[in-house]
C-alpha cells in the first residue's frame, strides 16, 4: 500500500480546525448585554448585581488593568430550538493561548447564587438540555480584567504589575456573547478524533497500531459531510467506535488522574485575586463533579478553602458538600503550598499544624500526602517535618525542571537529615497542568524512569497557575484512554489511592538522601529583600510572642494571645507562599507584603511587651530578656534578669597605613584603609581566619541578567565579571568603650551607598556587621565576600531543625549545578579542630568556592559570600530600589554549637526591660547541644505547655527538661500536640522529663501543669 500517511494526518488537522470545531454551534442569536464598571476594588454580589448597567455590545472595549466590571447578559431561547441543548457561548476577548493569566469571570443567577466560572479554555454556560423553547435567561458575570503580564514576547518590564502604576487603558474586547446551539454528537466526534490522532502521532510509525488508526480517520473523515457536519458526524464516529474499543495491553503503563488545578496564592496576581480565583475554579470543578460521576477533584492550601468559606460562602457549601461525598479532596496538609527552603523550623512546621487542623475541623480529613507541585527544590529536614506532622508522602513534579542533571527516579523514598524515609513520587507527565494530550500521556510512560519494577505513575489534570482547574474536555479524553490499545491506561483517582498502590507494588523503593535541589530559579533566595527580611523578622518575634506570652500566663496569670497568635500565624505562613517569599510577585504583591510585615511586627511587639511587663512585674531594676534558646550576658535562655558583663575591655587604635586594630583578648580585628577585615585573629587557639592577601567583608557587584525568568534566575555567566568594591568615601572610628568599639565605613558605588559599622563587643568571638544600602541599581547583584583560610571539602548550611552538608568542590555536574544554594542563620566551615561561621539575621542565598593559593604556602582558600541584593525588572520592575539592612557576624574559632548559638543571637537581640527582679525560664534544658524551638501554650486551650525541641549539632544527644511549674504529666506528641507511640521514651521525676535523641531529632512534648484547669 503506499504511504499515505502525512496526506491523512495533514487532512485531520483541517477538517478538524475549519470544519468539524466550527460546527459545535450551529445556530446561535446574540444575547443583550449590559454593563457596570465597579470602582476600585471588587464589591460584594449584592451590590454588583444591584447596580445600574449600561448597554455595551461586542467589539467594544472594557476592562481597566485590575478593574472589575459587572456584565448583565439576557436573552431568549427560540421556540425552533426546543428538544435541543443550548449554551451561552461568553467570550470576553480571550486568548485561549492563556488560561489564568487573564481576563475570567463567575457566573451568578439574578438572585446571586454562582453557576460557574469562565476563561479562555471554558467559555460556555448551560442553558438547558434539552430546553423548552421561549425560555427567557439572565446571567450576571463578575468579570475581572486582569492584565496579561507574562505575555508570548515572556519576561519584558511591564508597569501593568501594580494598580497604583498600571494606568486605565481597557485591555480587552468583547468578542462574543451569543446563545447558541450545542450539537453533543459533534461535540464526542471532536474527542474521538483529538483522542486517537495524537495518540496516533506518539506510536512508532512501523507500529501496526498506529496504522489502523491512521485507516479509521481517513474512514471517519470520508464520512463527514463537509456542507453538513452537523448530520454527519454520527456517520463519522461509527468508524471510530472499533479502534476507540480496542483494549489496551497487559502491560500498560497506569495512570492515575487526579483533577486539578494548581493556584498560585499570589503571583501575577494579587492576593485579592486569588480569592476570586478560587471561588471561580471551584465553582467549576463542583458542577463539574455533579456531571461527572468517576471525576475526583483534590485541591491543596488549607488558605485558599478559608478564602472561599470567608469570602464566598454559598460556593464553599457546595465544596463542602462535594467533600463530604469522597469527591473533592483536600490535598496537601498545608497552609499553602510554601517555599520549602526559606521557611524556619517552627514555620515549616505550622504550615502543617494549619493546614490539617483546618482540614481536620473542616471537613474531618487527615491528609497523609504533602501536595507541592510547584515548589522551587525541598530542603533537607522536610521528611522529619512531613512524618511529625502524621503524613507519610509526597508529590512534586517541580524537579523535572532543572537544567543540567535529570533526577534519577520517579518514585522513591527520600530521606532527610536525621533519616526520617518518606515515600515519594515525581509525576513522569512532567506537569501539573496535563490535558490529557496524547503526547502528554506518552511522555508519562516513555519517561518513567522505574519501568519493570514499578508501573504507577499520577498526572494532575486541568488548568493550573492563574486557576481554571479540569475541563470537560479533559475528562472526555481520560474516558477514552482509560482502557485504550497503544496508551497508558488512564483512571480518575484520589492521591491518597494512588500512592497506596504505588507504594505497595514498589516495597524497595530506591532512596535519596539529602535536599531536593532545583537546579533552576536559584535567585529567589535573594530576590525582594525586604519580603525575606519581613519573613525572618516575623518568625522570630512569634517565637518570642509564644515565649513570653506562655511564660506570662503560667507565671502571672497574663491572658494568652491565642485568636491572635493564630491569625499573625496564618498570615506569617500565607506570605510564605512560592511566589511571595522567593520575591517572584508582581510589585503590587510585595507592596502590600512589606505593609503587612510591618502590621504584624507592631502587633507582636505588643503582645512581647504586655507579657514582659506581666513577667518583670514594677521595679527599676534592668532586666535582659533573653529569647535565645542559649544563656547568654549570665541569663538563662527564656528568663529575665540582670545582665553580667565580662571579658577584657574592648581596645581600639590606629593600624600602620591606615585603619583601625580591634581586640578584646579573645579576638584581634584589623580593618584597613578600604574598611575591608584583612584580620580576624583567635587569639585562644593562635589562628588567623581571613585567608593571606584576603580581605572579608568584600562588597563585590556582578551584572546579572538571567536568560529567562529574571526574578527567579541567576545563570552562572554571572561570575564571569565581577567589580569589588574597594574605594571608601569614609572609615572613621565610630565609637570606642570598654564594652564595644565600632569602626563605620561609607562607600558609594553606581547609583548607590552603603554604609556599614564593624563593631567587636566585650566577651566576643565574632565581629558584628551592620550593613545599610540605600540601592539604585538596575540588573546588578551584590554580594558580601569573605575569603578564609579553611581547607574544607564541605560546609554545613543551616536548614529547618538542624543543617546540611555541601561540598566546596564541583568534582560533578550534580556539585557544580550548586553554585547558589540556601543557608538560614549559619554557614559553617571548619577544619578538625577549628572552624569559622557566617551568621545573619536576614539572607538566605550564598555561595561558597574554594582555591589553592599559590606558593610558599600553597594553602587553600575557601571563601563564603553572603548574596545581599539583585535588580531584576520582572516581573516588578523596581525590584529592591529603596533602603535595605542587613546584620551579619564573623566567628572565628566557632565550632557547629557556637554557629546555632550565634545564629539564634543574631536574630534574636536581648530585650532590656524595666522590673522587680529575675524571673526564671518556664522550662530549662540542660544540654547545649538540644534547641527548643518553641514554648507555647496548647492550642486547644487546656493550659497545656508545649515544647518543641531538636538536636542540633548532628549527634546523639540526652538532655533533662525541667519546667517551673509543677509537672502533672508529660507525653510526646506529633506537632498538631497529639500523643504519639514511637517519640522518645521519657522518664520523668518531679519535674525534670529525661530524654535521648538521635542527630537532628525533633521531638515535641505536651507537658500537663499540676493543678492547671486550662
Amino acid at each position: 500500500m503506499h504511504d499515505d500517511r502525512a496526506l491523512i494526518e495533514a487532512r485531520l488537522k483541517r477538517v478538524l480546525d475549519e470544519r468539524i470545531r466550527p460546527a459545535l454551534y450551529p445556530d446561535a442569536v446574540p444575547l443583550e448585554v449590559a454593563a457596570w464598571v465597579a470602582p476600585g476594588e471588587p464589591v460584594p454580589v449584592a451590590e454588583g448585581l444591584a447596580a445600574e448597567h449600561t448597554p455595551v455590545a461586542v467589539g467594544d472595549a472594557w476592562g481597566a488593568p485590575w478593574a472589575t466590571t459587572w456584565f448583565k447578559v439576557t436573552g431568549e431561547v427560540p421556540a425552533k430550538w426546543a428538544g435541543r441543548t443550548v449554551e451561552a457561548v461568553l467570550d470576553l476577548g480571550f486568548d485561549e493561548r492563556m488560561p489564568g493569566f487573564q481576563c475570567e469571570a463567575l457566573v451568578y443567577t439574578p438572585d446571586g447564587s454562582p453557576v460557574k466560572a469562565i476563561n479562555p479554555r471554558n467559555q460556555w454556560v448551560r442553558a438547558g438540555a434539552p430546553v423548552q423553547g421561549g425560555e427567557r435567561v439572565e446571567w450576571h458575570l463578575e468579570a475581572a480584567s486582569n492584565p496579561v503580564i507574562l505575555d508570548v514576547h515572556p519576561f519584558q518590564p511591564t508597569a501593568l504589575g501594580d494598580r497604583e502604576t498600571a494606568g486605565d487603558e481597557p485591555q480587552y474586547r468583547l468578542a462574543r456573547l451569543d446563545l447558541a446551539v450545542f450539537d453533543t454528537t459533534v461535540w464526542e466526534l471532536i474527542q474521538d478524533l483529538e483522542v486517537l490522532g495524537e495518540l496516533m502521532a506518539e506510536l512508532p510509525v512501523d507500529a501496526p497500531r498506529r496504522w489502523e488508526l491512521l485507516r479509521a480517520i481517513g474512514r471517519a473523515l470520508d464520512a463527514v459531510d463537509l456542507q453538513d457536519v452537523n448530520g454527519s458526524a454520527e456517520a463519522a464516529r461509527s468508524e471510530l467506535r472499533e479502534v476507540l474499543a480496542a483494549p489496551a495491553g497487559a502491560s500498560a503503563h497506569r495512570i492515575s488522574a487526579v483533577g486539578h488545578a494548581h493556584i498560585d496564592s499570589a503571583w501575577l496576581w494579587p492576593l485579592r485575586e486569588t480569592v476570586r480565583k478560587v471561588a471561580r475554579t471551584t465553582s467549576n470543578m463542583t458542577a463539574l463533579l455533579e456531571d461527572e460521576p468517576d471525576f475526583v477533584f483534590a485541591m491543596s492550601q488549607a488558605q485558599q478553602y478559608a478564602w472561599i468559606k470567608e469570602h464566598r460562602p454559598e460556593v464553599y457549601a457546595k465544596v463542602k458538600r462535594a467533600v463530604a461525598d469522597g469527591r473533592f479532596v483536600p490535598a496537601g496538609g498545608m497552609w499553602v503550598e510554601s517555599d520549602t527552603n526559606m521557611p524556619g523550623s517552627e514555620a515549616m512546621a505550622r504550615q502543617f499544624v494549619h493546614g490539617k487542623r483546618f482540614f481536620l475541623e473542616e471537613f474531618g480529613v487527615e491528609n497523609d500526602e504533602a501536595w507541592l507541585p510547584d515548589t522551587f527544590g525541598f530542603a533537607a529536614g522536610l521528611p522529619q517535618i512531613i512524618k511529625a506532622a502524621g503524613a507519610k508522602w509526597l508529590l512534586t513534579q517541580k524537579i523535572s525542571w532543572s537544567q543540567i542533571n535529570a533526577f534519577p527516579h520517579h518514585t522513591f523514598r527520600w530521606e532527610g537529615i536525621d533519616g526520617t524515609r518518606i515515600f515519594t513520587h515525581f509525576p513522569p507527565v512532567d506537569t501539573y497542568n496535563c490535558q490529557m494530550a496524547g503526547s502528554e500521556i506518552a511522555h508519562a510512560a516513555r519517561n518513567f524512569k522505574d519501568k519493570g519494577v514499578a508501573r504507577h505513575s499520577l498526572a494532575p489534570t486541568g488548568w493550573g497557575d492563574g486557576g481554571g482547574g479540569t475541563t470537560r474536555e479533559m475528562i472526555a479524553k481520560a474516558r477514552r484512554l482509560r482502557d485504550l490499545d497503544g496508551s497508558p491506561t488512564v483512571v480518575w483517582e484520589k492521591p491518597a489511592d494512588f500512592f497506596a498502590k504505588a507504594e505497595a507494588e514498589y516495597p524497595q523503593a530506591p532512596v535519596w538522601v539529602g535536599e531536593l535541589y532545583l537546579e533552576l530559579h536559584r535567585a529567589t533566595l535573594t530576590s525582594q529583600a525586604k519580603t525575606k527580611r519581613g519573613n525572618r523578622r516575623s518568625e522570630h518575634l512569634l517565637r518570642e510572642a509564644e515565649l513570653w506570652s506562655a511564660t506570662a500566663a503560667v507565671a502571672a496569670g497574663h491572658p494568652y494571645p491565642y485568636a491572635e497568635l493564630d491569625r499573625i500565624w496564618k498570615t506569617v505562613l500565607l506570605h510564605q507562599f512560592h511566589d511571595i517569599l522567593p520575591g517572584s510577585s508582581i510589585a503590587w504583591v510585595h507592596r502590600e507584603a512589606e505593609r503587612t510585615y510591618a502590621e504584624v511586627a507592631a502587633e507582636l511587639e505588643g503582645l512581647i511587651a504586655g507579657a514582659l511587663a506581666a513577667l518583670a512585674g514594677d521595679g527599676a531594676a534592668e532586666l535582659v530578656a533573653n529569647a535565645a534558646p542559649h544563656p547568654r550576658s549570665g541569663v538563662a535562655a527564656g528568663a529575665l534578669a540582670p545582665a553580667v558583663s565580662d571579658g577584657a575591655d574592648v581596645l581600639a587604635e590606629p593600624r600602620a597605613g591606615g585603619g583601625f586594630v580591634l581586640a578584646n583578648g579573645l579576638l584581634r580585628t584589623e580593618v584597613d584603609a578600604r574598611g575591608l577585615i584583612v584580620s580576624a585573629y583567635d587569639l585562644t587557639a593562635g589562628r588567623e581566619a581571613v585567608a593571606p592577601g584576603g580581605a572579608a567583608n568584600l562588597l563585590q557587584i556582578h551584572p546579572d541578567f538571567p536568560n529567562m525568568w529574571d526574578a527567579w534566575d541567576v545563570d552562572a555567566f554571572y561570575r564571569n565579571t565581577v567589580t569589588d568594591l574597594t574605594a571608601a568615601d569614609e572609615v572613621t572610628l565610630d565609637a570606642v568603650s570598654g564594652d564595644a568599639a565600632t569602626v563605620r565605613v561609607v562607600r558609594s558605588f553606581g547609583a548607590s551607598r552603603v554604609v556599614q559599622t564593624l563593631t567587636l563587643a566585650r566577651g566576643q568571638r565574632r565581629v558584628d556587621i551592620d550593613t545599610e544600602v540605600d540601592w539604585h541599581e538596575t540588573e546588578k547583584f551584590l554580594k558580601a565576600a569573605f575569603p578564609l583560610d579553611l581547607h574544607a571539602e564541605r560546609y554545613a548550611a543551616e536548614t529547618q531543625f538542624g543543617h546540611l552538608y555541601r561540598p566546596t568542590h564541583t568534582n560533578t555536574s550534580w556539585e557544580a549545578a550548586k553554585f547558589e544554594t540556601c543557608a538560614h542563620r549559619f554557614v559553617h566551615i571548619e577544619e578538625p579542630g577549628w572552624g569559622v561561621a557566617l551568621v545573619n539575621d536576614a539572607t538566605y542565598g550564598h555561595d561558597v568556592t574554594r582555591t589553592v593559593r599559590d606558593a610558599p604556602d600553597r594553602g587553600t582558600t575557601t571563601t563564603v559570600r553572603l548574596s545581599l541584593l539583585r535588580a531584576p525588572r520582572f516581573p516588578d520592575p523596581e525590584t529592591d530600589q529603596g533602603l535595605h539592612r542587613f546584620r551579619y557576624a564573623l566567628a572565628p574559632g566557632a565550632a557547629i554549637g557556637d554557629a546555632v548559638r550565634e545564629g539564634h543571637r543574631i536574630n534574636l537581640p536581648e530585650r532590656r526591660v524595666p522590673g522587680a527582679g529575675p524571673v526564671a525560664p518556664l522550662v530549662t534544658v540542660d544540654n547545649d547541644a538540644v534547641v527548643v524551638t518553641a514554648v507555647k501554650l496548647a492550642d486547644d486551650g487546656s493550659g497545656d505547655v508545649i515544647v518543641r525541641l531538636h538536636e542540633a549539632r548532628g549527634g546523639r544527644a540526652a538532655t533533662a527538661v525541667t519546667t517551673a511549674f509543677g509537672l502533672a504529666g508529660a507525653r510526646a506528641t506529633d506537632l498538631l500536640e497529639r500523643p504519639v507511640d514511637d517519640g522518645p521514651e521519657l522518664h520523668r521525676e518531679d519535674r525534670t522529663v529525661r530524654m535521648a535523641l538521635r542527630p537532628f531529632q525533633i521531638v515535641t512534648l505536651r507537658l500537663n501543669r499540676a493543678g492547671s484547669d486550662g
